[in-house]
C-alpha cells in the first residue's frame, strides 16, 4: 500500500488522535495480531466471539506503529502503548473506521476497477479478467479470497501504481453489497450467475439475485454491467436505467458468445464472437464451464479496448487459482483439486470434469455443502440422484452428515447396472486413511467439499503441493 501518515488516517476516519505523532508513516494494515511489522496499522475488530481489543497491549509489545480503538485502553494497555511510541486514533466503530479509510483512498485514485461478483465462479472469473487485461495494463487483483465488507477495504488500501483493477465482491447477508459497491465505486462489472450459495442468510435465489445487483448501487452512469446470458433468473433482475447492458455465455442473443465448444483433454477450446469480433480459445483449465468465465474475461477485456488476441493468448496460459479446479498428475494418480467451497452449482461442475475422465477409475471424494439453509438436506440429495443417473464415478467416498444423504441418495438412484464402490465416514483421518489403501496408479481423484471440511489438506497430500504427514 501507499505509505499514509497518522494525520491522513485520522483525518480520513474522523477519528481523535490519543496520543503518538501525526508524522508517523503507516504502510501495512493488519487485522491480525498475529500480523505484526514494520510500519503497521492494527484494526482490532469486534466478532461474534472475540472482541480483537483484548491485543492491544501484544500487538504494542510486538512493535505496531498504531492501532484504532473503539473502547478506552486498559491501564495495561495503555502503558503498553505508550511504552512503545505507539500511536492510538479511537474511533466509534473499528470496521466503520478501516471502511471509511478504504473509501477515502479509493478517491485519490484515478484508475478503473471492475467489480466481480455472483454465486459461483467468482474468484476464478476474477482471475480470468485479470489475466485478459494484462495483455495490455498493469493489473491489481483482489488476493486470496478478500472480497467481505472487510476483505474489500483491505484490497483498496493495497492499490498502488496500477493501470486497472479486478475486484472480487462477496455477500454472505443482506445489506453487504450495497456497502462494498459505494466503496469500490466500479466502472464495470461482472454477475457470472445465480445459485444457492448464502440460502441460509439470504432465503432465495431471487433474494440472493437481488442482492448481487446492488453491486450497481456504486457504479456511476453508463458503467457496464455484465450478465450471464444463460442464468435466466439473473436476466430477469432490474437493472438500473442508465447501465449499459452486455451479456455473455451460449445464447444466440448474448453479446459475447460461445460458439463451436469442444473439450479436448478436458480443456474448452471454443470461437468467442465478442461483439461481432471473433477469437479462437484454447483454455488451459479444465472444465466446459469456464467458457462461461472467459466469456467475461473476453468482454471485459474488449471494453477495455485490449486486443482480443492477446487477451485470448492470456487465457491460455491462465492455469487455475490453488484449490479450485486444479489438475496435478503425481504417482500416476490425477488429482483434480477442487476443494477450495462448494455450494451445488459448483459441485455439479467438479463432478461434470470427473466424469469425463472416462479412460481413469474416477473416485470422487465429496463433503458437507455449508449455508444451504433448510433446503440443505434435499439439496444433497439432489446432487448424490445425478451423480447415479450420469453414472460420473467409479468410488464415491463421503465425509460428513449432509454428505452422508448425498450417498444415501446416490446409492437409491443407482442402477442394476452400475455398482460403484461406497463408503461414508464422520471422521476425516478414517476417510485419509481409507483413500491410501485405495487410491491407485492410473486413478482420477476429485476433492469437493465446503472449505470448513478441510479438504486441501487431503488434496494437498495426494496431489504433492503439500507437506506429506498426518492429516
Amino acid at each position: 500500500m501507499r505509505a499514509l501518515s497518522i494525520g491522513e488516517i485520522r483525518e480520513a476516519t474522523g477519528g481523535e488522535l490519543l496520543f503518538g505523532r501525526e508524522d508517523v508513516r503507516i504502510s501495512y494494515i493488519s487485522i491480525d495480531s498475529r500480523d505484526v511489522k514494520e510500519g503497521t496499522l492494527f484494526v482490532p475488530l469486534v466478532g461474534e466471539k472475540v472482541d480483537a481489543h483484548r491485543f492491544l497491549e501484544q500487538v504494542a509489545e510486538a512493535g505496531v506503529q498504531a492501532v484504532f480503538t473503539a473502547t478506552n485502553p486498559t491501564e495495561a494497555q495503555q502503558r503498553a502503548l505508550e511504552a512503545a511510541g505507539t500511536a492510538v486514533i479511537r474511533v466509534s466503530d473499528t470496521l466503520i473506521a478501516l471502511q471509511a479509510l478504504s473509501a477515502w483512498h479509493r478517491n485519490r485514485l484515478s484508475l478503473p476497477l471492475i467489480g466481480v461478483t455472483g454465486s459461483v465462479g467468482k474468484t476464478t472469473t476474477r482471475e480470468m479478467i485479470a489475466a485478459a487485461l494484462s495483455a495490455k495494463y498493469r493489473v491489481f487483483k483482489t488476493k486470496a479470497n478478500h472480497n467481505s465488507q472487510i476483505g474489500v477495504p483491505l484490497t483498496l488500501l493495497d492499490i498502488e501504481d496500477e493501470e486497472i483493477g479486478v475486484i472480487e465482491m462477496g455477500i454472505s447477508r443482506p445489506g453487504e453489497m450495497h456497502i462494498i459497491s459505494e466503496l469500490v465505486r466500479p466502472s464495470a462489472a461482472v454477475v457470472t450467475n445465480i445459485g444457492t450459495a448464502h440460502l441460509m442468510e439470504l432465503g432465495s435465489r431471487e433474494n440472493i439475485r437481488d442482492e448481487k445487483l446492488k453491486i450497481q448501487d456504486g457504479m456511476q452512469k453508463d458503467a457496464v454491467l455484465f450478465r450471464n446470458a444463460d442464468d435466466a433468473l439473473l436476466l430477469a433482475g432490474v437493472l438500473r436505467a442508465d447501465m449499459i447492458s452486455r451479456t455473455y455465455g451460449k445464447a444466440e442473443t448474448a453479446d459475447c458468445r460461445a460458439e463451436q465448444v469442444r473439450l479436448v483433454n478436458g480443456c474448452a477450446e471454443f470461437t468467442a464472437d465478442i461483439r461481432g469480433k471473433r477469437v479462437e480459445v484454447k483454455l488451459g483449465v479444465p472444465g466446459e464451464h469456464q467458457v462461461w468465465n472467459a466469456l467475461a474475461a473476453l468482454g471485459v477485456a474488449e471494453a477495455y479496448g485490449v486486443p482480443l488476441e492477446g487477451a485470448a493468448s492470456e487465457l491460455a496460459n491462465f492455469k487455475g487459482y490453488r484449490h479450485r479446479q486444479q489438475i496435478f498428475v503425481r504417482d500416476g494418480v490425477l488429482v483434480i483439486d477442487d476443494s477450495y467451497n462448494a455450494s451445488p452449482d459448483s459441485m455439479r461442475a467438479a463432478l461434470s470434469i470427473l466424469r469425463e475422465m472416462k479412460d481413469r477409475r474416477r473416485i470422487a471424494v465429496l463433503g458437507d455443502m455449508k449455508e444451504l439453509g433448510s433446503a440443505e438436506t434435499e439439496l444433497h440429495r439432489e446432487i448424490g440422484a445425478e451423480l447415479a443417473a450420469a453414472e460420473g464415478a467409479d468410488c464415491v467416498f463421503t465425509l460428513g452428515e449432509l454428505a452422508g444423504a448425498l450417498a444415501a441418495a446416490f446409492r437409491e438412484h443407482c442402477k442394476a447396472a452400475y455398482r460403484p464402490a461406497l463408503k461414508c465416514f464422520t471422521k476425516r483421518e478414517e476417510l485419509f486413511a481409507a483413500l491410501k489403501e485405495t487410491v491407485k496408479p492410473g486413478d482420477a481423484l476429485l476433492f469437493k467439499a465446503s472449505n470448513s471440511m478441510k479438504f486441501s489438506e487431503l488434496a494437498d497430500y495426494f496431489s504433492g503441493q503439500g507437506e506429506r504427514g498426518e492429516h
